[in-house]
């Protein structure tokens, strides 16, 4: 470890504030509100510390923490972050604050409240920074946690069987995906997730596979390819990949607004990281000899999600199903980068590409999308619960700010050019079409229906005859002003100038891509 451990405080610093909070919250809702803002701000500043010193010109890791931990099971402690995670961290950093912010004063033990936010926040960094999956997975299970009881004590109506629902799926997901890398260590006495890496590049971990699992009387490609559905399951709930996806309309529905905004914004990123830094560099093999089962899957994903999202009567199912619909054409990305191409050099370049689209669109989907879901707050601030389509119509009257905040959100969501939702996704399209022309083409589809059902919400919430009930709808405050300016300035900049974040991630998507070649 060279220098101050940025990393370890920066994971740190959320869960020290959630024990802070937790004790000197307890009688007071506006001091546990205050703690956990505190703290959220400060670890706001660390990430951006470290993403003003991160050297953009640098393909390996950096901020590199590592020390001997458990030694007889060959467990280091090991932290670092590159071009693959440093977006993901500063996402996680941006996003708790925010939702605190819309969160309701004085909910009911709002000690226990605010301090799940911040201990949510510590699994968020600590799963896109930690590089042993031994205290990897410690990270990944402890955001499950705090999520399930927002979700459990604080959700609206039907919110025990929601909790009861996101738990099991994302714990049955998470348990093939623990067995399936016991195995890998079995094979291997390593936890390393570079190491490992390593050792399936060179063909070892197919041996090691082999050798010391041979009683299982599997081949090691059976076995490899055994292992590599446990750990895409564990993954493809996490996103949610159709048809693991039933638990996602329930929860964001009934979990408090703020909690979907992080369910949405930062968790769902956890399961497309993992493929990234897990799944494809450990099973590249399996990977390439699933995608004729994988790719469909993503365009289901995109294409029907999109469809569903249509025939939503609620405002936060319609969002939910438009989060699988843009998280969906990361994985047609992620999946097109592992097709062959007839020419090396021009298919290099084109996963570089994709591969870039889908780490900007995962940074730039977590902003737009959480700050969708704000204006769902406010709406249910306002007009006592109600997020029905058909509760409004013609609020742009009396509105005209909070239409405007929210119609450059939608916009930006929709990949309107000029925004940064239209980056992310232009890359992986012009990526992703040269290596899997046939599922691209039917992927545009879901790009159409995005942007119909976005158009058709704001025509019935906004637009037409202003309901009878909302004419003395509220429009928004200075203060809400003030906390939505931020968001909508960064679809703005990175939309006008997304160097600013590809310049970050290039370096890593090329060594990547050199890494991907069979």
């Amino acid at each position: 470890m060279n220098g101050w451990p940025i990393l370890t405080t920066l994971t740190l610093t959320p869960l020290f504030g959630a024990l802070v909070t937790w004790i000197i919250g307890r009688d007071n809702a506006r001091t546990a509100r205050a703690s956990a803002v505190g703290f959220s701000l400060l670890a706001f500043l660390q990430a951006a510390v470290l993403v003003m010193r991160f050297n953009t010109v640098a393909t390996g890791l950096q901020f590199v923490e590592r020390h001997a931990w458990i030694p007889a099971l060959h467990v280091d402690y090991f932290v670092a972050v590159d071009g693959l995670s440093i977006l993901l961290v500063f996402l996680s950093a941006l996003l708790i604050p925010f939702a605190l912010a819309l969160s309701p004063v004085a909910p009911n033990q709002p000690h226990g409240y605010y301090g799940l936010f911040l201990l949510l926040q510590t699994g968020l960094f600590g799963t896109f920074t930690a590089l042993n999956f031994f205290h990897w997975f410690i990270y990944w299970e402890l955001s499950l946690v705090p999520a399930y009881f927002l979700i459990k004590l604080w959700g609206g109506e039907n919110r025990r069987a929601a909790a009861t629902q996101f738990f099991v799926y994302t714990f049955v997901g998470s348990v093939t995906l623990l067995l399936a890398m016991q195995a890998v260590y079995l094979a291997t006495d390593t936890f390393d997730l570079i190491q490992l890496a390593d050792l399936a590049r060179s063909g070892e971990l197919g041996r090691n596979l082999q050798t010391k699992l041979h009683w299982t009387g599997l081949s090691s490609g059976a076995l490899g390819g055994l292992l590599f559905a446990g750990v895409f399951l564990g993954f493809a709930v996490k996103i949610p990949v159709m048809p693991f996806h039933t638990w996602l309309p329930d929860t964001y529905a009934t979990a408090p607004t703020s909690v979907t905004m992080i369910l949405t914004g930062a968790m769902s990123k956890m399961g497309v990281y993992g493929l990234l830094r897990i799944l494809i560099p450990i099973f590249p093999q399996p990977m390439r000899d699933s995608l004729s089962l994988l790719m469909p899957l993503a365009v289901l994903t995109i294409v029907a999600s999109a469809f569903a999202a249509f025939a939503q009567k609620d405002l936060k199912r319609l969002l939910a199903y438009s989060s699988m619909n843009h998280l969906g054409y990361c994985l047609l990305g992620l999946f097109a980068a592992l097709m062959p191409s007839l020419n090396s050099a021009a298919g290099a370049g084109e996963r570089a590409a994709v591969l870039s689209g889908v780490l900007v669109q995962l940074f730039n989907h977590g902003i737009t999308a959480a700050t969708l879901f704000g204006f769902i707050a406010l709406f249910e601030k306002r007009s006592g619960g109600r997020r029905a389509i058909g509760d409004f119509g013609g609020l742009r009257q009396v509105a005209p700010v909070l239409a405007g905040f929210m119609g450059i959100a939608i916009f930006a969501s929709v990949g309107l050019p000029g925004l940064n939702g239209f980056v992310g996704e232009f890359l992986i399209f012009k990526g992703a079409f040269p290596l899997a022309p046939v599922p691209t083409t039917i992927a545009t589809v879901g790009i159409l229906m995005t942007a119909v059902f976005y158009l058709t919400m704001i025509q019935r919430v906004f637009a037409g005859p202003l309901n009878p009930a909302w004419t003395r709808f509220p429009d928004l405050t200075r203060s809400e002003i003030a906390l939505f300016v931020p968001a909508t300035v960064v679809m703005f900049v990175l939309g006008l100038a997304p160097g600013l974040i590809l310049n970050l991630v290039n370096p890593a998507v090329l060594e990547f891509v050199k890494r991907l070649a069979p």
